[in-house]
This record gives C-alpha cells, structure tokens and sequence, in this order.
C-alpha cells in the first residue's frame, strides 16, 4: 500500500514539473511566427523595388558607330578555266621515217623553229628527175620555137602551106605546156623536199614528242596523218567561262569598265591577274541556260597555264558610293538578314536589310541604313529589341585593306572591291 501510494505520490509531484515545458514550447512558437512574418515583411519590400532599379540591372553594353561609307567597284563572280589562245597538232606533210628530233619536250619553241626532220633522200631524188624534166621539156620548146620561126619566115613566098604552119604553131604551144608542166612537179617536189623539215607554226610551249627517232610517219591528208606533237600559244591566254542568263543580263545593261576582268588562282588571295573580255558567244545554250564568254590575259612569263582553274569577277556596276557594316553585325532570322541598331530613345531596333558581297571583312549594306544609323558592331546578341542599351562608341575598319581577298556572295549579289583613289 505505501508502495503504491509513493508510486501516486510520485506521479502527483511529476505532473506540476511538465507544465513549464509546455509555456516554453508555446513561447518559441510564437517567436517562430514573429520572425516568419518579418523574412515575409523583407521578401515583399525587396519585390517591391522600382521596376527602374531592376531594369538597370539589366541594360547590356554595346559597341556602336555609323555605316562606313566607302567607293567600291561592283563586281561579278564566276569560275573558268584557262585555255591556250592558239592550239596546233604539228603533223608531216609527207611519209617517211623520222631521222632527228630538235627540241626537247616541254621547251618553249618560235614560230619557224625545227622540230623533226624527215629522211629526205626519195623526196630529193624525185626532185633531181623533175629538174631533169624541166630541161628536156626546155630543150624541145626551143626546138619547136625555132622551127616555127623558119616557117614564118617563108610563108611570104608561099613555100609553107598554111597546115604545116599550124602543124608548128601547135607543136610549139604544146612545147610550151609541157615546159609548165614539169616546173610545176618540179616545185612539188621542192616542197616535198621543204616539207621533210616540220618546223612550228606558231610560237608557244611544245608538248611532248609523239614519236621517236627511226619511226614511219604518215603524210596523209587530214586527221590520217601521224601526230607528231602539239604547241600551244600562251602569250596572251584565253580563260573561257559561263554566265547564267540572270548575270549575263545584267552585264549587258551595266556595261561599265570595258569588260575588265580580274582572276585569281587557287592558291592565291587576291585578284591580280588582270584581263579583259574577248568574246560572248551569239546565243545562250538551250540545255543549260548559260552563255559563253571569253576573255584574254597578257602572260608574257608563261606562268599561266592552259586547263588552270581559276575564281574571276566581271566588273558590272562601275564605282558607287557603299555603306559597310561588319559582317558579325548582321545576324539571320529564319530568311531574313538583320542589324541591330539604336534608335533615339537609346533602345535596340533590329532593321531587315539587303545584303551585298563582304569585302576585307566588311559587309555591304544594300538597302535600309542610312550614313547616321546607330549600328551595333559588337555583342549584337545582348541587345534585345525594344530594350534600352548602354552604348559605347566603336569605330567600323576594314581587315587587310589594301588588299583584295576573294568577295563572299551568292551568284545573284555578285562582288566588289574598295574602289582606287
């Protein structure tokens, strides 16, 4: 019984000592609350800053300047290739075997040089029997000439009938065509003798040589004769390209320049070879729809060589005054080109323009800037539209001026290039 009444004894002192815990829990609760309400208070104050303090955080700074505004030569671009100006297949005039070979392959040859000698013995042999030909054929025309003339000196006296005296008249005037006629094969066989010796018919660079020394060679006529060797002429060059009917149009209403042509090889940074236009060719090919044309280059060191590609522009627009942006500047919406600029109220306005060739780095602007828009040259990916930007004025310098490097374009915008002072 004590037991159990300690036990109730204990329990009943037990219960006052947890009242104060629970005041202490309810206590920090409250705390808990006031401070909640006070992080609330503060989040909202700091939601309700000015909207212009958030927006000056957000202003992005760009690089602006004006368009530069320069003289450049329109121009068009194509890609051909070189052709020599003048080409010959050297063939022989007469069959025989090759006995010496003049030149070495790959040389540079003047126009009468000796190429191959043919053996010439038979052709002088048959020209020894036409000479001989001739003097038999000489001696009986002034047998005959003599003899006529005695006639005619007796026909007064009525002692030559009037038959025997045109008996000699035709013996004489048969004489005399037969004289012609052996100085005529007499002459062949001289140019049989000449033809022996195949000499260039032009000046140029020689191939290589077809045949060797001792080989037959055939002088038929045509294409049935032996090919010996070709020459081709490289001074000036030919360097032959098509033109779409869309270029080809255009070049014929501009007509600026008198046809000048610039080149450049594949491995070579700028247009420094410098020619014109030689020829267009009377009509457009139905098949393809592009027209021929040809223009001539001076070569005078050989250095061009037929079959070479090479990129050519045309100049098409003559001189006119440009407006330059950066390349970087202009960005690409789906199909549309545009640059970003600043307007009056300082704020980013993205203008759809008209794009030209690149020239040094820069990029023509063909429409819809003026000389006193505000372009953004650096960072255009910051400035978003209809947003205000911090501008930092930049200066628009073209890369590698003085210089021409290959023009960036479609076939429809063509190219330009700085114009000279």
């Amino acid at each position: 019984m004590n037991q159990m009444s300690k036990v109730t004894a204990d329990g009943a002192q037990d219960a006052p000592a947890h009242r104060p815990r629970r005041r202490w829990s309810r206590r920090h609760g409250g705390i808990a609350v006031i401070a909640l309400v006070v992080v609330l208070g503060g989040a909202w104050k700091l939601v309700d800053k000015p909207q212009a303090q958030a927006q000056a955080a957000q202003i992005a700074t760009v690089g602006i300047a004006a368009p530069l505004q320069r003289a450049v030569t329109q121009w068009d671009d194509y890609v051909g290739r070189f052709a020599p100006s003048q080409t010959v297949e050297i063939r022989p005039r007469v069959s025989g075997a090759v006995t010496a070979i003049h030149f070495r392959d790959g040389d540079y040859v003047r126009q009468g040089q000796l190429l191959f000698t043919i053996d010439q013995r038979p052709f002088r042999a048959a020209l020894a029997e036409a000479r001989a030909s001739v003097a038999s054929a000489r001696s009986a025309l002034l047998l005959a000439q003599n003899d006529y003339a005695r006639v005619q000196r007796l026909t007064g006296d009525e002692a030559v009938s009037g038959s025997e005296v045109d008996a000699l008249r035709s013996r004489l005037q048969a004489a005399q065509a037969e004289l012609a006629g052996a100085q005529a094969r007499e002459r062949s066989r001289a140019l049989d003798v000449e033809f022996t010796q195949v000499r260039a018919p032009i000046s140029g660079r020689v191939s290589d040589r077809r045949v060797d020394i001792g080989n037959l060679v055939s002088g038929a006529q045509g294409n049935g004769a032996t090919l010996l060797t070709t020459v081709n002429k490289l001074d000036p060059i030919y360097f032959n390209f098509d033109a779409s009917e869309a270029l080809y149009l255009k070049s014929q209403r501009d007509k600026a320049d008198g046809g000048l042509v610039e080149v450049r090889l594949q491995d070579e940074a700028d247009y420094r070879h410098k020619g014109r236009l030689d020829f267009t060719d009377n009509g457009l090919d139905p098949r393809s729809g592009t027209i021929r044309i040809r223009a001539v280059f001076a070569n005078p060191d050989n250095f061009l060589t037929p079959g070479m590609f090479g990129d050519a522009r045309l100049s098409s627009g003559g001189r006119v005054q440009a407006l330059l942006v950066p390349d970087a500047a202009v960005t690409t919406d789906q199909a549309r080109k545009l640059v970003m600029t600043v307007d009056k109220q300082g704020k980013a306005q993205p203008v759809q323009v008209e794009l030209g060739p690149v020239i040094n780095g820069l990029r023509v602007i063909r429409s819809d800037l003026t000389p006193e828009t505000k372009v953004v040259i650096s960072d255009p990916e910051l400035a978003m539209p209809g947003t205000p930007v911090k501008m930092q004025p930049g200066k628009i310098v073209a890369v590698n001026e003085g210089k021409s490097p290959p023009a960036v374009a479609d076939p429809t915008t063509g190219g330009a290039s700085f114009a000279a002072n």
